[in-house]
């Protein structure tokens, strides 16, 4: 799997480059982001993890501008700590927040799971979590074999969730999906179906493993937690 890595600092992108290559990964780098830009649309990398402080073009435009063209996973890997930094990340495009200095476990993690996310095949859209089967075609969820009723605005939360498996997905981005442009600074409403959602999908609601809250960001589906 091929990763490109858009970071200024060039001691970092050494120590990157050694270790995904010893995860088999393959790491393309450039230090500032219309470099970035220019070998994503050549290379076509099936990740791209950036920082949002680099020169000329920082980041943030980087998401911008690939967004425009492609779905690759983007995972911001950033010094900056602000959540308002995580959340124009995120409503940007990006699919995942890591914040320098991390763990390179973690961050392992991190690449595995949108890995997996841009391998799976659109063929066949299916998602399991836990004993849930939900079938994005079907517009059906099995818990344990047995098919779970949701109202129509628990389906369209599920939905988006289940179709940016492992992403933060910020409560801004659900509220425009599913409510009209007069609510969407209301996140009262996310609460209310999210929490239905763990009733009737997670083993126990008060401690859910699957439909994870990110605090003050967002929302993330877990499929296979740790």
């Amino acid at each position: 799997m091929k990763v490109l890595i858009a970071d200024d600092d060039p001691q970092l992108v050494r120590a990157l480059r050694i270790t995904l290559a010893a995860h088999g990964y393959d790491v393309i780098a450039a230090a500032e982001g219309a470099a970035a830009i220019t070998l994503a649309a050549h290379e076509r990398p099936d990740i791209v993890m950036l920082d949002l402080g680099m020169p000329h073009v920082d980041g943030i435009e980087v998401i911008h501008a690939l967004r425009g063209w492609t779905d690759v996973p983007i995972i911001v890997v950033s010094g900056r700590t602000g959540s308002s930094d995580k959340v124009d990340a995120l409503d940007a495009g990006a699919d995942d927040f890591v914040t320098k200095p991390f763990q390179i476990d973690e961050l392992l993690a991190r690449l595995r799971a949108l890995g997996r996310r841009a391998g799976a095949t659109a063929t066949v859209p299916i998602v399991r979590f836990g004993d849930v089967t939900v079938d994005l075609t079907a517009r059906e969820v099995l818990r344990g074999g047995v098919r779970v009723h949701l109202t129509p605005t628990e389906w369209q939360m599920l939905e988006f969730l289940a179709r940016n498996p492992e992403s933060l997905v910020t409560r801004q981005t659900l509220l425009k999906e599913i409510w009209s442009s007069e609510q969407v600074s209301d996140s009262g409403y996310l609460r209310l179906y999210i929490s239905q959602l763990r009733k009737k999908l997670e083993r126990d609601p008060a401690h859910p493993r699957h439909l994870i809250t990110e605090s003050g960001m967002g929302y993330r589906l877990v499929l296979d937690p740790s």
